[in-house]
């Protein structure tokens, strides 16, 4: 459901789908092969080794000097609420200028098929990670290349910065933590909060203060496809580190019972639980209530457990509970559930209706504050933080499915909350897509613009679903789609003003052959005048590229 095209594949290098196979993402499969015939599938389907250090081009020159003061898009929402919204003085780009964007640069990932983490501005530098691991400090103007730094496996977070400019922070999907010198990317410190074996990083830690917010997500959902895993003991967590020294000062897991041994299957494999409930998004911090939010996962094996597809509060402080809310009763479910083997699938499965959206935090007065939940069901919900997750409305944009609903997130500004639709269908790339604008107080639709037919039907990965998160400037919110294609809406009445078909070959300022295709996981990141996003994704279009729009573009 979830795996790369075979033309994705030969795009990677034969180091990265060896590491893949050996310690990353596909290491549960890996491990049932020799290491000469995992060599002999990296030497298949891998292209050559990326471009070493010595070979990439365009550095900066040393006497570059970034302007000062520039403003900020921090981490993966823009700001502690994750509301994914840019207020007008740091965008520099108002609704009559985004017809006049146009492409000033593009930034090449060296073997890679897909673009994950969401760039981060800070300072006229550009942070992102990479599929294989590489971390690159960029000037955000020019898209000359300042640094890089290779960490073991893919880099999917958003990179999370100290308020001074001193420290970069992010983590991998091997589960580790880094904080890295903004000023040439040497090592701080390393840290791996979780010792499950299965545990990664894929939602964007959360800096506040000397505090690092990480989410602790797992890969033990897609190890039980293989009938002999002894499915499941990975749960969720909240780990708050030290963001000087990385040492943990608290920990909280989403399920409080440590999983058990459950029953055995026909073959003698020993199953365990409760399990799953992981954080696969970014957590949200409310400082009035000094309280952390996080969304949830599904279980993975019973017994279900009131932990999944649910928002919790942590206190900032302790990590103590404070309290929960689930939208979702259980949802058991793991990827024996589309295995050829169904052993490990429960009996009684769930839909696979979790959150990969993080909580968003809007203020509706000076007394009402409102907590918003977008899930893969197709449904938005708005609680009340005050009162303990008290539900306030809800709301239905489509019909939902493992792949379908909202993906990633949403964006909202202090009247309207936008969220666009997945409901991505394998059969059908014309099914799905569309951006919604709900009211903020009612959950009341106020526009509906239904997703363009794509013009790539017929290729692999092409769909109308609209997966990727949106992002929000006044007047205008940005969303992308599975099709290629970041278009600009008017919050208005939801008219396009602008579209720019990102599926195609680019000249890259790095000389790094790019090119973009399907966007997914990350949205656009926009400051002082500049809108940065990611293309391509490997069970969509495959794509390496970065690209930089301007109004003043030549």
């Amino acid at each position: 459901m979830r795996a790369p095209e075979p033309q994705a594949l030969h795009q990677m290098t034969k180091d990265t789908i060896l590491a893949a196979l050996e310690s990353g993402r596909m290491r549960w499969e890996g491990k049932l092969l020799s290491k000469a015939k995992r060599e002999a599938i990296a030497e298949y389907l891998g292209v050559k080794d990326a471009t070493t250090p010595a070979e990439i081009t365009g550095y900066c020159a040393r006497d570059l000097d970034p302007p000062a003061n520039l403003p900020v898009w921090e981490g993966w929402g823009a700001d502690l609420a994750n509301s994914r919204y840019q207020p007008g003085l740091a965008a520099g780009i108002d609704r009559s200028q985004v017809k006049d964007l146009k492409l000033k640069w593009a930034f090449g990932f060296p073997g890679a098929a897909a673009t994950f983490g969401q760039p981060t501005a800070f300072a006229g530098k550009l942070y992102v990670g990479s599929e294989d691991g590489t971390v690159y400090a960029i000037d955000a103007a020019t898209g000359c290349l300042w640094w890089m730094f290779k960490a073991p496996a893919t880099v999917k977070t958003a990179i999370s910065i100290a308020r001074k400019g001193s420290t970069v922070f992010f983590g991998d999907t091997n589960g580790n933590v880094y904080a890295l010198k903004a000023e040439d990317g040497s090592v701080v410190w390393k840290a791996h909060p979780d010792p499950h074996p299965a545990a990664r990083i894929t939602g964007s830690p959360l800096l506040f203060g000397t505090r690092l917010y990480v989410p602790i997500s797992s890969g033990e959902e897609g190890a039980s496809a293989d009938p002999a895993y002894p499915c499941c003991t990975f749960r969720g967590s909240v780990v708050a580190l030290d963001a000087g020294t990385g040492k943990e000062i608290w920990r909280a897991f989403t399920i409080a019972e440590e999983p058990k041994p459950t029953h055995q299957s026909a073959q003698g494999v020993q199953y365990w639980g409760p399990s799953g409930a992981a954080v696969w998004s970014s957590p949200t911090a409310d400082l009035k209530r000094h309280a952390i939010y996080v969304a949830t996962g599904n279980n993975y094996s019973g017994p279900p457990t009131e932990a999944s597809d649910s928002v919790v509060a942590f206190d900032m402080d302790t990590g103590k509970k404070i309290w929960s809310r689930q939208l979702t009763k259980t949802d058991v479910w793991n990827s024996g559930c589309v295995a050829e083997k169904k052993d490990n699938c429960p009996e009684q499965p769930g839909d696979d209706f979790d959150f990969g959206a993080p909580p968003i935090l809007k203020s509706l007065s000076t007394v009402q504050d409102v907590l918003l939940l977008a899930q893969k069901s197709g449904i938005v919900y708005a609680l009340d933080p005050e009162r303990r997750g008290k539900l306030l409305w809800k709301s239905r944009l489509g019909q939902g499915g493992p792949l379908g609903g909202v993906e990633w997130g949403g964006a909202a500004d202090n009247r309207y909350v936008y969220f666009p639709l997945s409901d991505f269908d394998f059969s059908n790339p014309l099914a799905g897509g569309g951006l919604f604008a709900l009211d903020l107080r009612s959950g009341r639709q106020v526009w509906h613009r239904a997703a363009p037919k794509p013009a790539c039907a017929g290729q692999f990965g092409c769909s109308a679903a609209q997966m990727a998160p949106p992002t929000l400037i006044p007047g205008v919110v940005f969303a992308g789609s599975l099709d290629g294609h970041l278009r600009a809406y008017d919050t208005r009445q939801g008219d396009a003003i602008w579209d720019f078909d990102t599926a195609q070959e680019f000249r890259t300022t790095n000389g790094v052959r790019a090119h973009g295709g399907s966007l997914n996981g990350a949205g656009p990141t926009v400051v002082a005048g500049m809108l940065y996003v990611n293309t391509g994704y490997t069970n969509a279009m495959a794509g390496n590229a970065l690209l930089a729009f301007s109004v003043d573009a030549r």
